[in-house]
């Protein structure tokens, strides 16, 4: 069935109608993607995506995590073992598997998403099916020999300003430098995630240590001198267009050490360490992170309270983001305390906090963000980028923190087609809590549809700067 013009309104007439008014004025706005892990190989080579399957299911962890979780196998999806074992190379038998099982997906955001792609960028409105999959995979698998179906087409069809893809802190660049010698127009930057080169408990810490000193030149044997590498690397990320870093801790935990006892701590972890002074390094690299964002302006984003890699079997298989993590408790307002009492104060500083525990947004970094100038609240993230959640996080936050101590949405995806799928539900869910606004008479039409704007498109921009 084709997608229905009023989906995500309120079933009110009366709030609908609003919400049509504000969605019809931000639905064509340009998509600023600030944070998100698009391969950006796709956009310097600009070759073909190979095929529906590899464009559509084996990247989208969304999507084989649900097929998992009803008993099939990721070889038979296609998704690559880390041994280089056989995995199904068909993708048309992995795309029969997946749309015999698509009813799986009856009530989720992913369902939403992939409707959305498919008629907007393929024409198909027939639901898939068993029935109907291949004639679906036909029709696609076309599409994509044409070239206004290449990487560098798709991001002009789907209205993109910017996107930011995510790499590791020793990633050569060496895409987003064949990006910058192109004459082509798209703005695609990256993003400086250090985790691999902060976290003790990761394999090869040490290893990936004496990589960055011999990357950087500096004697990273030593607290001083491995912090200069970093500001190294961070030059280099911004060289090739960074505005922002990201760090995926396991926990919030901040620390502000002095620089001798940091600088005994780094010896320790460097020789092995405990588990308690692996998380405590993790918090104080937060901190250190945080002021150097003062020097050289990146914006910092902490992504805490995933329990990564919950499967050890599934982890030795296939490797890392694959479907097997799970959102933990977390605390906000003890663990950011150290970092805050440094720099919280700082309004050059911007500090950007996501959360995998919804019971956190109204109790703590609501009014965290009500306070400290630095502090920002992301957008729904990962489990909760649904309708349902972004409905949360405008009800729970936006009593306190108000709509501008946020930034808009980002997308955070590596299933690139879903990006435009994934913006139009984030404007249609943010329209429909205005309607509500405007509806009770809390919030005036004009000032609901400057903000709409605002979260469709400025605040992002703004935050991120971009």
């Amino acid at each position: 069935m084709p997608l229905h013009p009023d989906r995500l309104f309120p079933a009110d007439p009366a709030s609908r109608a609003i919400a049509r008014r504000l969605y019809d004025a931000v639905k064509a706005l340009p998509i600023v993607s600030p944070h998100g892990h698009t391969n950006p190989a796709w956009f310097a080579e600009d070759t073909p995506f190979p095929d529906p399957a590899q464009l559509l299911i084996v990247p989208d962890h969304y999507i084989f995590r649900m097929l998992m979780s009803q008993g099939m196998r990721l070889e038979d999806l296609g998704v690559p073992r880390r041994d280089g074992g056989p995995v199904e190379t068909d993708g048309r038998a992995i795309w029969r598997r997946f749309a015999g099982a698509y009813h799986l997906f009856r009530g989720t955001p992913s369902r939403l998403w992939l409707e959305h792609t498919l008629e907007t960028l393929f024409g198909v409105t027939d639901r898939l099916s068993a029935a109907t999959a291949d004639a679906i995979y036909d029709r696609i698998a076309g599409c994509l020999t044409r070239p206004d179906y290449r990487p560098r087409a798709l991001y002009e069809r789907f209205n993109i300003e910017v996107i930011s893809t995510t790499e590791g802190a020793l990633d050569p660049l060496v895409h987003h430098a064949a990006l910058q010698r192109s004459d082509w127009r798209g703005r695609v930057v990256t993003a400086y995630r250090p985790d691999d080169i902060v976290d003790p408990s990761a394999d090869g810490f040490a290893g990936r240590i004496a990589d960055l000193g011999a990357l950087t030149g500096e004697d990273t044997a030593t607290w001083a001198g491995y912090l200069r590498a970093h500001r190294a690397r961070r030059r280099h990320f911004i060289a090739h267009g960074a505005t922002s870093s990201d760090h995926g801790h396991p926990t919030a935990r901040t620390a502000n050490l002095s620089a001798s006892e940091a600088a005994a701590l780094y010896a320790r972890v460097l020789a092995g360490g405990t588990a308690e002074e692996h998380d405590l390094f993790r918090g104080q690299m937060l901190t250190e992170m945080a002021k150097m964002s003062l020097d050289d302006g990146l914006v910092l984003q902490i992504h805490p309270g995933s329990f990564r890699n919950h499967s050890p079997g599934l982890f030795a298989a296939f490797g890392r983001d694959k479907g097997a993590d799970i959102p933990t408790r977390t605390d906000y307002v003890h663990m950011l305390k150290p970092m805050l009492d440094a720099v919280g104060l700082e309004p050059g500083l911007t500090v950007i906090v996501f959360t995998l525990d919804e019971t956190a947004y109204a109790r703590e970094l609501a009014p965290l963000a009500g306070v400290y100038p630095c502090l920002r609240l992301g957008p729904p993230w990962w489990f909760h980028d649904s309708p349902e959640g972004m409905l949360r996080f405008r009800e729970q936050a936006t009593e306190t923190a108000g709509f501008y101590n946020t930034v808009g949405f980002n997308d955070d995806t590596r299933a690139f087609p879903s990006i435009p799928a994934r913006h139009d539900m984030a404007r249609r869910v943010d329209c429909a809590f205005l309607a509500g606004l405007v509806a009770t008479h809390r919030l005036d039409e004009d000032e609901a549809a400057e903000v709409a704007q605002d979260l469709a498109y400025r605040l992002a921009k703004r935050a991120y700067r971009l």
